[in-house]
């Protein structure tokens, strides 16, 4: 089993029993942005490092604003827009304090030419964008090299959507308390850096590409890759998305490529992780160790964890010491139910102890298989494309293997029959 360890920021989650029963939407491939789009009854304020002056107005892309710091302290009104200039690049922190209405948000994007380079914020600093307040749109901007996370959400109803986080410890950080948040349709590259790493305590931690520590938030859409590096206690740790102290969260519609975990859960005493749910996300790694979902029970010190949902996601870890599902500690039906997944592993397939947790529907291939599978799944190669691409070939059991999980769509964004396939991928022919 793989190590399991607290980390040095609370996750949590809340856990759904049985089937799901939810309409979703499916992520919305790189939504563009327009230059110096504005926000119903605002002004728009342009920020440009190399041209700019802070004592300019800021409202014309010919009198621009230059630094960070005059972001950070510019009285920004519902409707706002602050548009960065492309190609350039800012050293600091962008804190966005204020906030929007659910009818008129505060805006941050980009500007200029579209084939220049996103603007990138980031440096020796603990974050590189931090959103404080509440109802933020923030679109089309780098958060790179930063001490802890790339961007941290800590307000609540608020969206980033197409921006990139790389070399952080995490590249989005949602913390506690922060809520109905949501991150699509960006990228979470090489986020490797660990926050904790030294010898002895099983304490280390980091490398992660979203970390969700508050309830009630939606991850979908994303490509996330390379949250990943060594540690003292466990060799390697990280996860794609790790959920600590976070409650009623949504992961979906994510396709995940070389990370260590695609998640974990726990959570402190006194907390709860609660009813989370993972569906028709796509997960490969060429990595010899990586697993897909890591949760635990009450006879763990960070459990339990209940009400996790995992549902039509595909998973192929080729690697000889990988793991599918592992449910611990204690393990029961109100711990974790899965549906409809198609999982290719070389190692081990998945692991239950106690009760055991409710699973159905399923397609599992690998050397081990440490659970008892549901009455509809079947121990088979699910034929995908390939290593990387997890579509159907027409010979899969995992064609017509599912039951209805409420779902309209798959990963691709194709209608879901009333009898789906078993993983993200609906077979087209």
């Amino acid at each position: 089993m793989l190590s399991h360890r607290k980390t040095s920021r609370a996750l949590r989650l809340t856990g759904l029993t049985g089937l799901i029963a939810v309409t979703a939407l499916a992520g919305t491939p790189g939504l563009s942005v327009a230059a110096g789009s504005k926000a119903a009854a605002g002004v728009t304020y342009y920020v440009d490092s190399r041209s700019g002056n802070n004592s300019n107005s800021g409202t014309s892309t010919t009198t621009p604003w230059k630094t960070l710091s005059k972001v950070n302290t510019a009285a920004l009104n519902p409707g706002d827009t602050v548009a960065f200039r492309r190609g350039e690049s800012w050293n600091g922190s962008l804190t966005l304090s204020r906030s929007g209405t659910a009818t008129a948000p505060i805006t941050v994007t980009a500007y200029g030419d579209a084939a220049a380079p996103t603007p990138v914020i980031g440096g020796a600093v603990t974050n590189c964008v931090t959103v404080q307040g509440s109802y933020w749109t923030v679109t089309a901007l780098r958060a790179t090299g930063c001490d802890w996370a790339g961007f941290e959400i800590r307000g609540s109803h608020n969206t980033l959507r197409s921006v990139t986080a790389d070399r952080n410890v995490a590249g989005v950080s949602i913390t506690e308390g922060a809520g109905f948040n949501t991150l699509r349709d960006s990228e979470m590259i090489d986020n490797n850096k660990m926050s904790v790493n030294t010898p002895g305590g099983y304490d280390d931690s980091g490398a992660f590409g979203v970390l969700l520590n508050g309830d009630d938030n939606t991850v979908t859409g994303n490509r996330i890759s390379g949250s990943r590096a060594e540690s003292y206690d466990y060799g390697y740790d990280g996860a794609a998305v790790e959920v600590y102290n976070g409650d009623r969260n949504r992961v979906e519609y994510n396709i995940t490529r070389d990370n260590e975990t695609f998640t974990e859960l726990g959570h402190d005493a006194g907390e709860t992780s609660d009813d989370n749910v993972f569906a028709y996300n796509a997960v490969t790694s060429v990595h010899e160790s990586a697993a897909f979902l890591v949760t635990r029970g009450p006879e763990d010190t960070l459990g339990p964890v209940k009400g996790t949902v995992a549902v039509n996601n595909s998973v192929s870890l080729p690697g000889e010491r990988t793991q599918g599902w592992v449910c611990y500690a204690g393990c029961a039906p109100d711990t974790l139910t899965l549906r409809n997944n198609a999982m290719l592993v070389g190692g081990k397939t998945g692991y239950e102890d106690g009760t055991g947790a409710d699973e159905d529907h399923g397609v599992y291939y690998g050397a081990v298989t440490q659970f008892e599978p549901g009455p509809h799944s079947v121990e088979a190669d699910p034929s995908f494309t390939s290593d990387t691409d997890l579509r159907l070939r027409p010979d899969s059991p995992a064609i017509a293997r599912g039951a209805p999980a409420g779902y309209a769509k798959d990963l691709d964004g194709t209608p879901v029959p009333a009898t789906p396939d078993a993983g993200a991928y609906q077979f087209r022919p």
